[in-house]
């Protein structure tokens, strides 16, 4: 492992006098070839490419997904018949997710193209269509629910394809005890809208975050249970540990 520039200044008494003092040559990172026009880069886990279902699960019961599988490569939320989950699990991640509310305006408030990003099955970032459609600002689209306000509202009109990008890492747990949070970065549509953001625990409707012991888990994306229709297509994930 090469040395940070804190930790070589400071095991040196005399600065170097040479640019070859300063370089590393190893470790070499791995070469990464990026994907075009939307795809995945070639490292990535592919979660959701438009043609089957395979790697989703009803969170409810483990049976096979009973979202609706679109001709357009999407997905769309079957409502009523539960969230679903990836039968892999994860731990810190890159995440890329798009998703879409129904052009056809259904609601208002909570109750208008609601559903959510659960990263370990248990953070929840908001999905919502907030346009010209206000509600409590902890719980509007780009949120990590309940906890914290985005830094802008970045979202494409309604019924147009958003993309969230998420640099995930995930929590620490020593002995029973939560050690170290996790923290949350997320660019909504080339914006970025939550900085670096440390977790304070789960994300619910009612109560205090809670810090239940837990190791990698699933990625999992919630049906609203009322007639949200969303809409979600291209998710992969590299895995950052």
């Amino acid at each position: 492992m090469g040395m940070s520039m804190g930790l070589y200044m400071s095991a040196q008494e005399v600065e170097p006098t040479t640019p070859e003092e300063t370089e590393f040559y190893e470790p070499v990172p791995p070469k990464v070839v990026p994907g075009t026009n939307g795809a995945a880069p070639s490292d990535a886990i592919v979660l959701f490419d438009g043609s089957n279902l395979d790697n989703w699960i009803s969170t409810k019961d483990s049976t096979a997904a009973k979202w609706t599988l679109n001709k357009d490569g999407s997905m769309t939320v079957n409502n009523r018949t539960g969230d679903i989950q990836t039968k892999q699990n994860f731990g810190s991640m890159q995440l890329h997710i798009e998703w879409k509310s129904p052009a056809e305006v259904n609601g208002d408030g909570q109750h208008r193209a609601n559903s959510g990003v659960f990263l370990s099955g248990m953070y929840e970032i908001q999905v919502l269509d907030n346009n010209n459609n206000d509600t409590y600002v902890n719980g509007q689209v780009g949120s990590i629910y309940k906890q914290h306000v985005p830094l802008a509202m970045a979202s494409v009109p309604t019924g147009e394809w958003n993309t969230y990008d998420v640099i995930y890492h995930a929590p620490v747990f020593e002995k029973g005890q939560k050690v170290k949070s996790g923290t949350i970065t997320l660019i909504q549509n080339g914006v970025l809208i939550q900085d670096n953001v440390e977790i304070k625990g789960t994300t619910p409707y009612v109560g205090w975050p809670k810090n239940p012991v837990h190791g990698k888990g699933p990625l999992k994306l919630q049906d609203h249970g009322d007639n949200s229709r969303v809409s979600y297509r291209n998710i992969w994930v590299r895995e950052l540990e």
